[in-house]
């Protein structure tokens, strides 16, 4: 198969599998009869007057707020510190333990203290999803820095490449492609730990719309919420996979010229 051929394959898998899938929703929850699962026509109808009109401003817009806020975070103060780590052992020894400290905290468990010091406000919800963000970002980063090919670094030395320029020029654009893992990684966290505030402590927002729906037994409402949040995944790790492609763009083809 050629090589264009076997793309519009994957293409048309890719766009059939999910189709296909709807379409199986579609019959069964059409005949099913059940009160937990409406016909996905009644899902999609419900989506549509709710998300489209009647709730973006007060829920989607607020949540994608503290969304971007607590990952963007979390990716300055992930790739400064890990650059700093990776760069110096000591650094990476002295730290060690805090950071995997951090990272064995369970992120629900963090909820109870962000409450009790920050309030039930956008702070404490950004504080949370920063947090729980921080660590992919900053682990993938120390392990890009670590990484980078000692001989291009023993190269730099040679021509008299150092400080600020080695690291801009040489040891960021090594790390990129793990930090990048580390972003992808971190966004799916912010969306689960965006609606997991929003439901225990928010009067705003789409986990807040889930938990309320649910609460009220109003499920056409509590499964469109659903499927907006896995839109919204699905919207933003494409986002971030165009960002990545187009940073990376010469990593990819520095990686095809090795492979000739």
């Amino acid at each position: 198969m050629s090589p264009s051929r076997r793309r519009w394959a994957l293409i048309a898998l890719e766009a059939g599998v999910p189709l296909a899938v709807l379409a199986g929703w579609w019959i069964w929850s059409a005949s099913a009869g059940s009160f937990y699962f409406p016909p996905l026509a009644d899902i999609l109808a419900t989506f549509a007057d709710t998300w489209l009109f009647d709730r973006f401003a007060t829920d989607v817009l607020p949540s994608l707020r503290r969304l971007a806020a607590g990952f963007l975070i979390a990716v300055v103060i992930g790739i400064t510190v890990g650059t700093l780590l990776g760069l110096s052992a000591t650094a990476r020894r002295v730290a060690g333990p805090i950071v995997e400290f951090g990272r064995a905290v369970p992120p629900p468990a963090l909820l109870p203290f962000g409450m009790l010091v920050l309030g039930v406000g956008d702070t404490m919800k950004i504080f949370i999803i920063a947090v729980v963000c921080l660590w992919p970002v900053l682990l993938n980063t120390i392990d890009g820095v670590r990484g980078v090919d000692p001989t291009m670094l023993d190269t730099a030395r040679v021509y008299g490449i150092r400080g600020g320029e080695r690291l801009r020029s040489i040891v960021l654009p090594a790390a990129l492609p793990q930090v990048f893992a580390g972003m992808r990684t971190s966004l799916s966290l912010a969306l689960i730990l965006m609606v997991i505030s929003e439901m225990v402590a928010s009067t705003a927002g789409i986990g807040y719309f889930v938990l309320e729906s649910q609460r009220s037994f109003a499920i056409p409402e509590m499964w469109s919420g659903i499927v907006l949040l896995g839109v919204l995944g699905y919207l933003l790790n494409a986002a971030l996979a165009v960002v990545e492609r187009r940073v990376l763009s010469w990593h990819r083809g520095a990686k095809a010229s090795a492979l000739q």
